[in-house]
């Protein structure tokens, strides 16, 4: 609808968006026409989907908004070393459907550390976008949490966030909404 993952390319100077459904590996997936550039999987994380896993009563012990965990999406014990040393994050832009695509598609996916964001409130598209649990937000709002986290700077998520919030703003002027929401209220 008013996908976010461009927005950031604009505000952040190294992020770039893929246009695909599966590449051979991650530096596959950041090859362009004039770099190839060397990426160490380990160093880098995904906003991995499996939010859900983690349970009400993990996140409500768990005060974090980003948590990294293992394979089986339990949190890892040791956090502070799990998020450590990150040169990147991948994030999978695109509906719930696509997203999952995208992580069975690739499996070099698996290779990265996961991270899951733990948004402390609902998303900011509110009543413009129908979303698919209580705990998602855009992608947008995703890298901006996980990296105020991981960068200890609270006021990167707020950067990230102005020219998203100018969007909906505009887009609730323009009196854009959710279609399919607009159809279920008809029935």
């Amino acid at each position: 609808m008013l996908g976010t993952a461009r927005l950031l390319t604009r505000s952040l100077a190294d992020a770039r968006v893929s246009v695909g459904l599966s590449w051979r590996n991650l530096g596959h997936a950041f090859a362009s026409r004039n770099e190839q550039r060397p990426v160490e999987p380990r160093q880098w994380g995904v906003l991995y989907l499996g939010a859900d896993k983690l349970g009400d009563k993990t996140r409500r012990t768990n005060k974090d908004p980003l948590i990294a965990v293992d394979r089986n999406g339990e949190p890892l014990a040791d956090q502070a070393t799990a998020l450590a040393g990150l040169q990147g994050l991948v994030a999978l832009d695109g509906n719930w459907a696509q997203a999952k695509a995208l992580w069975w598609r690739n499996a070099w996916l698996t290779r990265l550390r996961r991270l899951v964001v733990v948004p402390d409130g609902p998303s900011l598209y509110g009543n413009l976008r129908r979303e698919a649990r209580p705990d998602a937000v855009s992608t947008l709002e995703a890298v901006a949490l996980a990296l105020s986290v991981l960068e200890r700077d609270a006021t990167v998520r707020e950067r990230l966030l102005l020219p998203f919030r100018e969007l909906i703003k505009r887009a609730k002027a323009a009196g854009i909404r959710d279609s399919k929401r607009d159809r279920r209220s008809r029935r």
